[in-house]
């Protein structure tokens, strides 16, 4: 299914979310607070555009993990195009439940609406855990339902009515990709069950900010030292 979508990805992410997407990733690259050496891993990282972000910042390595190759294709050859004045994020194959990295050996785990992808979010959320260092920082950007009961009912109209039709259309897409989308974010877990979830799976706190009238929300768990 993102296979299908993965040439007119970008383009539907900037037109659909007008613009916003990318002010949302870098609202959850300052919450990750990267310090100079810090190694970041992003986790279904798609096109790239959160690990280039990250690239950006002193991290002394970027590594986007994604389970869909041609994702990962594009996400490469868009990277080869940059100038990366730090680190050169490398693009690799992964599996966010079972990831081939060692115990506690990342600063940064980011994972952007991917999340609710995952087969089996608990276990998820241990692997993002295991890999990394004490005092490290795991960031989970993801969509969520507005708490007003009108910016709901808008959000929910152009998500399920609007967006599906004309991102298929773009993307000329048959495959439902985009009809499956607006449904994941309301079968996934809400912000306070999801922070619950980055609790239970061992990590110290979690800080959480809501973006754009809480379409979307940032949480920050962080490793106890």
């Amino acid at each position: 299914m993102f296979s299908a979508i993965a040439d007119a990805y970008d383009l539907n992410n900037r037109l659909h979310s007008f613009g916003l997407d990318q002010r949302w990733r870098r609202a959850a690259v300052r919450l990750a607070r990267v310090g100079p050496g810090d190694d970041v891993v992003d986790i279904a990282c798609g096109t790239g555009d959160l690990t280039e972000l990250f690239a950006e910042t002193q991290a002394r390595s970027v590594v986007g993990l994604d389970f869909t190759p041609r994702m990962l294709e594009i996400a490469r050859v868009k990277s080869a195009r940059r100038t990366h004045a730090r680190a050169v994020p490398r693009y690799d194959h992964g599996d966010a439940t079972a990831l081939g990295l060692p115990d506690a050996s990342v600063d940064v785990v980011s994972i952007a609406f991917g999340l609710r992808n995952v087969g089996d979010t608990p276990r998820a959320l241990a692997e993002f855990r295991r890999i990394l260092r004490p005092g490290g920082r795991l960031v989970v950007l993801e969509f969520d339902e507005p708490r007003n009961r009108v910016v709901r009912g808008l959000n929910r109209f152009y998500t399920h009515h609007v967006m599906p039709l004309t991102a298929s259309l773009i993307a000329r897409d048959a495959s439902g990709a985009y009809r499956y989308l607006p449904r994941s974010v309301e079968t996934f877990l809400d912000r306070d069950r999801l922070r619950a979830a980055i609790l239970q799976a061992g990590f110290a706190s979690c800080e959480q900010k809501a973006l754009t009238f809480g379409t979307c929300v940032v949480s920050c768990g962080v490793v106890g030292r």
